[in-house]
């Protein structure tokens, strides 16, 4: 009996230790527990790299925002100078087109009046031009002659005329192609001078400087006595403004007053070289 209760005894102690080994394993700490504890390291680390990553995204898109930004502001700046610059160009069309108006308007008073029957309508008042041997002989050539030499005459001037009121009109491609014509036809033409110049007008007016530049240049070469010499010159100069060849312009501008003193054609030449001068071309 003795025996079996010794027995008894060391196997519920050995039971209830054994319990309480369970037990404590059980109650134990989580927190403490080393796989949980790498597990939640893991994932804090998780987190921060995701938060890294998120805040470099906001920077990259804060970036191309700017970026946008800058190129919307550089089109906006480019779309004004583009605008501003038409409107410009339209207003020195503008500008262009009633100068020519006004030398035109002044041109038919002037053959209205019948100051010179034929030479009228090939001379101008445009910008002052001190009457020369070419218009003077243009009057006469027109005004005299009779039969065969009369009506060549008044060929010449028809084809003249019509020529210019082409120009007058505004159609200045049309203008172009008849004073063209008329010098190639009537190349003794007492007003072949006349022809010259309205030509070059006609190609200022049109901006194209370049063929402008020639037939202003040609009046001079071909006719330096006539009426039309003054005024091509100091169209020369404008048009070599318009090709930003300004140091040539000055050079052109300064010979009209040196050739054509006291003329209205020096005047404008004087006005326009001050204005260059406070331009830093």
């Amino acid at each position: 009996m003795r025996t079996l209760s010794a027995l008894t005894v060391t196997g519920f102690i050995a039971l209830a230790a054994g319990t309480l080994t369970l037990g404590g394993c059980a109650l134990s700490d989580p927190k403490e527990d080393p796989v949980q504890i790498r597990l939640n390291d893991l994932d804090t680390r998780l987190t921060n790299v995701q938060r890294v990553i998120d805040n470099q995204s906001l920077v990259q898109l804060s970036q191309r925002i700017d970026t946008l930004e800058t190129q919307v502001r550089q089109l906006r700046g480019s779309s004004e100078e583009q605008q501003n610059a038409s409107e410009s160009q339209r207003k020195q069309q503008r500008d262009l087109y009633a100068d020519l108006n006004q030398r035109l308007t002044a041109l038919e008073q002037q053959v209205k009046s019948g100051a010179a029957s034929g030479a009228g309508a090939g001379g101008d008042l445009a910008a002052g031009g001190n009457p020369g041997a070419g218009a003077g002989s243009a009057g006469s050539a027109i005004g005299a002659g009779g039969g065969a030499g009369g009506a060549a005459a008044s060929d010449d001037q028809a084809a003249y005329q019509h020529a210019f009121n082409t120009l007058k009109g505004g159609d200045t491609a049309g203008g172009i192609n008849e004073f063209t014509s008329f010098m190639q036809n009537y190349p003794s033409s007492a007003l072949l001078d006349n022809a010259q110049y309205w030509l070059g007008e006609a190609y200022y007016v049109n901006r194209d400087f370049d063929h402008a530049a020639t037939a202003f240049r040609a009046v001079g070469q071909k006719w330096p006595n006539s009426r039309k010499a003054p005024d091509a010159l100091l169209k020369l100069g404008y048009t070599q403004i318009e090709q930003k060849r300004y140091g040539e312009a000055r050079l052109t501008l300064a010979s009209v007053s040196r050739q054509f003193p006291g003329s209205d054609a020096a005047k404008l030449a004087a006005d326009k070289l001050q204005k260059m001068s406070a331009d830093p071309h």
